[in-house]
């Protein structure tokens, strides 16, 4: 969200205690530096946001109905009570190619919106949920209707007036009176890495070392926007949707509530992977007000089964990423639902007290730090406000596995303790575990684990 403070005292650091020194070396890379945007109602943009995205269920087949639809659903579901209050229209809504005479205004395509955005915005609004917008930060958005470069202040003074609490904006189609960035960063999605670990060598273009990316042109195009939002009377959330270029992660705090990490989603396993291999290295930047987007939620959505859609939102949940629904909601299964509204997961990502995120503390088949899409990082491990700690064990093998959480080796516990332990896909309780929590983890599943206390 945009507003004109900032502040950098709110995330925690990881308490470390009994354990090896590579263990040491991963959790100093992971301590939250990010210095936040704080939003002027001070609410919006502290946490990640939840809610529901148009795109994954409709592309740009959208209108009215199937918006409404969508937000009687997350009633109906009871994904409203749980946090889930944002209905958010992706691209394509408004009038092709064209911009209001007289006042170059976008307009919203009224075959599709018949009451036009603001008379759905009050329908949304009147039912206790909030509407989101899509903009591009080029001169056509992704499906080419119009963007917003060089209109930022119409645009922003005109989602206000109509009420929108949400800004989804996209990096397609940027012209060439735009200039270029001096420098690339070095992305998988983009450059093609062949060094170790997923870097770039031998590439001229790439960044030096210290580079500030503030200077690039590409930081500049989208704080236009930030700018044009800040100059507003009502609070609208900024979602960057910049997938992962010019390294945003060291400077979407500063502009954005949230900022993509990578090129798009899609409902397939080595897609999850990938992602979840690409941010897992960059959650140095997440904490209160500022989180790496790790994309939409396949949740519900083609080739997912069910144990890689439990650790598709789990993991999700713990990087703290936004969570927003992309399926058709009609169609949800209750299993589904019921992983969607997994209180401890939604707990852990929505903590008013601790802002930083769960990150790796052992990468488990290959050693620590290895850049693989298919074998990201197994062991995670988070603080919470709630409970001690929330430990994920995840099989990325094709087989089911045994895992083994070692109190010794997860930050912040003590081989010399036992703790309680509850399954957080069933809720029961494991018991009074000493020396560490194992279980059987399914091909592609992951076991969740809250450590409630010492006892």
């Amino acid at each position: 969200a945009v507003g004109a403070r900032r502040s950098s005292v709110e995330a925690p650091h990881v308490t470390i205690a009994m354990m090896t020194r590579s263990t040491t070396l991963l959790l100093s890379s992971f301590v939250t530096t990010a210095v936040g945007l704080v939003a002027k109602d001070g609410v919006t943009g502290r946490l990640p946001a939840l809610g529901w995205n148009s795109w994954n269920a409709y592309n740009c087949n959208i209108d009215e109905a199937k918006i409404l639809s969508a937000a009687q659903k997350l009633q109906e579901l009871g994904l409203d009570t749980v946090g889930y209050n944002y209905v958010n229209i992706d691209d394509c809504w408004s009038v092709k190619n064209a911009r209001e005479e007289g006042t170059d205004r976008l307009m919203p395509n009224t075959t599709k919106f018949p009451n036009g955005i603001d008379g759905l915005a009050d329908t949304i609004h009147g039912m206790g949920l909030k509407i989101g917008i899509y903009g591009d930060a080029g001169s056509a958005t992704c499906g080419g209707y119009p963007g917003s470069l060089y209109y930022e202040d119409i645009d922003a003074e005109t989602w206000a007036e109509w009420g929108i609490d949400y800004l989804k904006y996209d990096n397609c189609n940027v012209p060439s009176s735009w200039p270029g960035d001096q420098y690339h960063s070095c992305h998988p999605d983009y450059n093609h890495p062949t060094g170790p670990n997923g870097t770039c060598v031998n590439d001229p273009g790439v960044a030096p070392a210290g580079y500030d990316w503030t200077t690039s042109q590409t930081y500049k195009r989208f704080n236009r926007m930030t700018d044009a939002l800040q100059a507003q009377d009502r609070t609208i959330l900024y979602s960057l949707c910049e997938w992962g270029q010019a390294a945003v992660e060291t400077w979407g705090n500063t502009t954005a509530a949230s900022w993509r990490m990578t090129d798009d989603i899609f409902d397939y396993w080595s897609r999850i992977t990938h992602i979840l291999n690409v941010v897992q290295f960059k959650l140095g930047s997440v904490g209160f007000w500022g989180h790496n987007d790790a994309d939409m939620l396949e949740v519900g959505n083609g080739a997912l089964t069910p144990a890689e859609t439990r650790t598709h939102f789990a993991l999700w949940a713990a990087m703290k990423s936004p969570l927003l629904i992309g399926t058709d909601l009609a169609k949800l299964s209750a299993a589904n639902v019921a992983i969607l509204k997994n209180p401890y997961l939604l707990q852990f990502n929505q903590d008013p007290v601790v802002g930083a995120p769960a990150t790796p503390y052992k990468w488990g088949t290959v050693p620590n730090w290895t850049y693989n899409d298919t074998f990201p990082a197994e062991y995670w491990a988070g603080d919470s406000s709630q409970y001690k700690k929330l430990v994920l064990m995840a099989n990325f093998g094709a087989q089911p596995a045994r895992r083994m959480a070692w109190w010794g080796e997860v930050p912040g516990l003590s081989a010399r303790k036992r703790y309680v332990v509850v399954d957080a896909w069933t809720g029961r309780t494991v018991g009074c575990v000493r020396g560490g929590w194992q279980a059987v983890v399914g091909s592609h599943d992951v076991a969740v684990g809250v450590v409630v206390r010492e006892c």
